[in-house]
């Protein structure tokens, strides 16, 4: 779509525009060819002004419109149409009501500008953090809603691809970051477009879906402290403030066009290369803060409805977040405003699924306490809207409810950091594991098999952008978050890391060779697990944060994806696509990716679906203390190439027996230990195991196919 004025500028104009009552659905701005209906809730409010702006960096309204409460008002819902008004206008609310601040929690201030919930365009041109604290009023500093005309974009007969959970590979990113380093080579790094040029990337590795960090719009200008000179600020966007908008500084440029065109156009050529879109969204808690924070939206409007208040003292905050608020999801309106934003994102901007930030708050009732069926989770999981989006859940919150196999609903997936910790203890060469790695590659039958979920419930992670990178887990014992400015305290203490014998960067040539096969041995047990796999962006190129396991504050080339490692470290980048390859050529129909739980079931070579060994057939050694070797048999169906897989995280070669498969041989595909290309080799080029013991060298996987 090509403006032919400013997306972001109306016509300007002289008179006074004309007004009707208006009508209370859609919440938001809605334009039509005779002008733009506007709609917003609040139960407490008894007063509520619209301000129209010709143009965002206005600092005055061109007419104020104040809503009759008899007229303008239906029930909880404050409306008014107003004639002849244009998209691309800029508005904003002053809401008035009770101020009872420690009994009932309200934080009604008229003298606050208010920017639309459901607003679907945003500009921080004017604003000002400071001036939107205390009760002085910010009208000069204030961010400004937009209209926008969502209906008039060519989507190409693009649609939601519908991918099954079972064959999806996730890869989380940063849209900012992983393009935003000079070595790029993008247009517009650290945009919507700069994902767009980087897609044949993307299809080489080989992942089907990618998972971005938070888009909404947040509040970026943010400072949290400065460190050295450096300014650091809200890199990850964990603090929302408009939820319909995607953020505006990942725009080519927000003022020409609509940054839900830009993001349009990126979904668009991800799906037509058969990648998915996942949003990491945040409805725990917004950008408004404690009662220190600033007035942007949801205070003004109804802080005590949108928000978990301390009982006995509302001027204060519950803090289930972390993040200084938290949003009482469970409340009908909050429900709905979830809902109609989750919608909103399939419906018009074809997002294939959404990762819950800290979902266990979805969970939380209005007293705080966990539901059985919360509202708002069923209200999600039944949406007709909805019933073919993915659903991703970090399944714990920051103040302890930790709800791993036991969310309410069926359809969400987790975060299962079971599986992280389990993996990571077992490869860095903790002993006694093999019973807990067993489960996790099975799928985590432990964690979701008795409530009824299956393995495409588990979702299955080294890292993630929380922590450290995959070169840093193999790199580093401690964290290293001096740049944060806060003395190393932030950032968790025990992250189950082996540095391999130094700490950082080494010249050891052996050291770097035991880290590069343990990145290969976390790759490698990674896609050959039951449940849906994903990766950290740049773990396939040995991308470094030096040690940082908490770079929220760090938009610079510590987080950054740098190009220049996809030549330097080629091996490891081989590695991710031929493992990523070897999952979709060998888990047709079902043998890495099973839609149930393993069951015993025999095929016509004697094999079980599954079989669990250690270095002697069918004696894993579940009891064994001291056991760092795990070995297991999937047996194909229809057809279907049997597998067999070595694990030997002991530090000597230990010869493993081989299980006999009828009227076939194995074949060697992956071997960690050996150095590329002959560490996976390419279909066609399997090399045949002749013998019944394999000696599995030292700290390493090896994986046979029987053909």
């Amino acid at each position: 779509m090509t403006a032919t004025t400013p997306i972001y500028q109306a016509e300007s104009v002289t008179a006074s525009y004309q007004v009707a009552p208006g009508h209370t659905y859609p919440l938001g701005a809605t334009p039509d060819q005779g002008g733009v209906n506007f709609s917003i809730f609040s139960e407490h409010a008894t007063s509520v002004t619209l301000l129209l702006f010709n143009h965002v960096n206005d600092r005055q309204p061109r007419q104020t419109i104040q809503l009759n409460p008899k007229i303008n008002k239906t029930f909880h819902i404050w409306h008014i149409y107003v004639k002849g008004l244009k998209p691309g206008t800029a508005y904003a609310y002053r809401v008035d009501g009770p101020q009872n601040l420690h009994g009932a929690g309200h934080r009604f201030n008229k003298n606050k500008a208010l920017i639309d919930p459901y607003a679907k365009g945003v500009s921080a041109n004017l604003w000002n953090r400071t001036d939107a604290l205390g009760s002085e009023d910010n009208l000069s500093t204030s961010m400004r809603s937009v209209v926008v005309d969502i209906s008039d974009y060519d989507w190409e007969n693009d649609r939601p691809l519908k991918r099954p959970m079972s064959e999806t590979i996730i890869y989380e990113l940063h849209v900012r970051g992983f393009t935003n380093s000079p070595s790029s080579g993008c247009q517009y790094p650290g945009t919507f477009s700069a994902v767009i040029e980087k897609i044949p990337y993307l299809k080489e590795l080989g992942v089907t879906a990618v998972e971005l960090l938070p888009i909404f719009d947040f509040d970026e200008e943010e400072v949290i402290r400065e460190v050295n000179g450096k300014r650091l600020k809200d890199y990850w966007g964990y603090n929302p403030h408009s939820f319909f908008v995607p953020e505006v500084s990942y725009c080519t440029s927000p003022e020409e066009t609509s940054p839900i065109t830009q993001f349009r156009d990126m979904v668009k050529a991800l799906h037509r290369e058969g990648i998915e879109v996942i949003l990491d969204v945040v409805f725990n808690h917004t950008s408004e803060g404690n009662h220190f924070g600033p007035t942007i939206n949801f205070k003004g409007l109804d802080n005590s409805v949108y928000y978990h208040l301390v009982p006995f003292n509302k001027y204060y905050y519950m803090d289930y977040s972390g993040c200084g608020n938290t949003v009482n999801c469970n409340h009908p309106m909050v429900t709905k405003f979830i809902v109609d934003c989750l919608e909103f994102w399939v419906n018009q901007m074809h997002v294939d699924g959404f990762r819950f930030d800290e979902g266990s708050i979805l969970a939380r009732g209005q007293d705080g306490a966990p539901m059985i069926h919360p509202p708002v989770l069923w209200n999600i999981e039944t949406s007709e809207v909805l019933a073919d989006t993915k659903f991703i859940t970090e399944a714990w919150d920051a103040a302890g409810l930790y709800m791993i196999g036991s969310f309410p609903g069926s359809r969400y997936a987790e975060w299962n950091g079971r599986f992280r910790d389990d993996i990571r203890r077992y490869v860095k060469g903790d002993p006694g594991l093999v019973g807990a790695v067993a489960s996790r590659i099975a799928g985590s039958a432990d964690l979701y098999q008795e409530s009824g979920h299956l393995p495409i419930n588990s979702i299955n992670f080294i890292t993630c952008h929380d922590g450290f990178t995959l070169n840093d887990l193999v790199s580093y014992n401690y964290k290293h978050n001096e740049d944060n400015g806060e003395d190393n305290r932030d950032g968790i203490n025990d992250n189950l890391s082996w540095n391999c014998g130094v700490e950082g960067d080494t010249d050891n040539q052996e050291i770097n060779a035991l880290r590069q096969r343990q990145i290969k041995n976390f790759a490698a047990i990674l896609l050959l697990s039951q449940g849906v796999p994903m990766i950290l962006a740049g773990d396939e190129i040995r991308r470094t944060q030096k040690g940082n396991n908490n770079a929220y504050c760090q938009d610079n080339e510590i987080s950054w994806f740098n190009w220049n490692l996809v030549e330097k470290n080629p091996e490891i980048f081989r590695f991710f696509k031929m493992i990523i390859n070897f999952r979709k050529c060998y888990c047709r129909p079902t043998l890495l990716h099973r839609g149930h739980f393993f069951s015993g079931e025999v095929n016509e070579r004697g094999l079980a679906d599954i079989s669990w060994h250690g270095c002697k057939l069918f004696n894993p050694g579940w009891h064994d203390p001291h056991s760092r070797v795990l070995s297991f048999t999937l047996g194909g169906s229809n057809g279907e190439s049997d597998i067999h897989v070595m694990l030997n995280m002991y530090w000597e070669t230990i010869s493993f027996e081989l299980p006999v498969v009828k009227g076939r041989q194995w074949y060697k595909v992956v071997d960690t230990a050996e150095p590329s290309p002959q560490d996976i080799v390419e279909p066609g080029k399997e090399i045949l195991v002749a013998q019944n013991f394999f000696p599995v060298k030292n700290r390493s996987v090896v994986v046979l196919v029987s053909i």
